[in-house]
């Protein structure tokens, strides 16, 4: 049981991740889509990760993310950082941005359990090469598995968002950490955490971020740094039918990315590139780019309001979407 202490100045910045950390999430997805217990709450994410096990690239992939994390528990803190939430390629930067001191003691910490291998050990030292090759393993991975889910994942987080910060609203916080999950429990001051490690622990005083996630495992997992806020990623049922390999016949077509941009654009309308870029959960020139093919091909129109530019749905991509007459 992990007690984490939380101050004032934590509890006035308690606050929600606004977007899935793709690289996080791929190495969580990655150890936790074999449990059983995860494996129900995405089925279709399941079935795919399985099935990419024997198909070349994502094959090796597979093998070389088994080989260097352990299987269960606690993952080494620096593979799932605080930066680079934009993109895969920017959490892989963060991610080879790290102290090779601080690889070394965490990796070690990680293996105690594991046998030694010459590949394990220069990934505990921080070896340039073996930190490309997890890379590529990592983006190749994400490419093969979640990428063509990425929208409903994103969806699930922004839903699980709304509902709790309803919960607050209502009920303050006491409304809102009792509704987070039941291996989460709130006895003022103390946010007690039954996580993979436990102890006593107070706040960095720079706040709580909340992150839902149906790939976070059976467990939470709590990450705390000096200077950074606490993090906590609880697991959040993805809703029945999410999912669902080959359902989106608009993801088949433009790209599920592509498509989650333009359903954001259709359900909110308006939004800036910026303010698009967070919704979906992509970086700002992602988002620009993704915005520019789909004016070019007349699903969507663009607008410059002050400095900002601002895109709308056109009736052909209303029509794309089975939401009007060009349907």
């Amino acid at each position: 049981m992990l007690r984490l202490q939380l101050g004032p100045a934590d509890l006035c910045r308690v606050r929600f991740a606004d977007r899935l950390h793709p690289v996080g999430t791929a190495l969580l997805a990655g150890q936790w889509l074999r449990d059983p217990t995860v494996a129900a709450m995405a089925p279709a994410l399941a079935e795919r990760a399985a099935a990419v096990e024997g198909a070349g690239d994502a094959q090796a992939a597979t093998a070389i993310l088994r080989h260097l994390l352990p299987d269960r528990g606690r993952l080494p803190d620096f593979v799932t950082p605080f930066g680079g939430l934009e993109s895969v390629a920017a959490g892989l930067e963060a991610i080879r941005a790290t102290p090779a001191r601080r690889v070394r003691a965490e990796v070690t910490d990680a293996y105690a359990h594991s046998a030694a291998t010459p590949l394990r050990r220069r990934f505990a030292a921080a070896d340039p090469e073996v930190l490309d090759l997890f890379g590529g393993a990592v983006r190749t991975w994400f490419d093969a598995v979640l990428a063509p889910h990425w929208s409903d994942l994103v969806s699930t987080h922004r839903r699980q968002v709304t509902c709790a910060s309803r919960r607050l609203a209502l009920h303050g916080l006491d409304g809102l950490f009792a509704g987070l999950h039941p291996a989460i429990r709130w006895r003022e001051p103390v946010l007690e955490i039954r996580t993979w490690w436990g102890g006593e622990v107070s706040g960095t005083g720079h706040g709580l971020v909340l992150l839902p996630s149906p790939l976070a495992g059976p467990r939470p997992r709590v990450l705390v740094e000096p200077g950074h806020p606490v993090l906590l990623v609880y697991p959040a049922p993805m809703p029945h039918g999410a999912a669902t390999a080959g359902a989106d016949p608009v993801g088949r077509l433009l790209g599920a990315t592509r498509a989650l941009v333009l359903r954001r654009l259709a359900d909110e309308g308006g939004l800036s590139t910026t303010v698009l870029s967070r919704a979906v959960g992509i970086s700002l020139s992602s988002a620009s780019e993704h915005a520019s093919a789909l004016r070019e091909a007349g699903l969507i129109v663009s607008e410059r309001d002050g400095g900002a530019v601002r895109h709308h749905v056109t009736p052909l991509g209303a029509g794309l979407l089975g939401g009007g007459p060009e349907a």
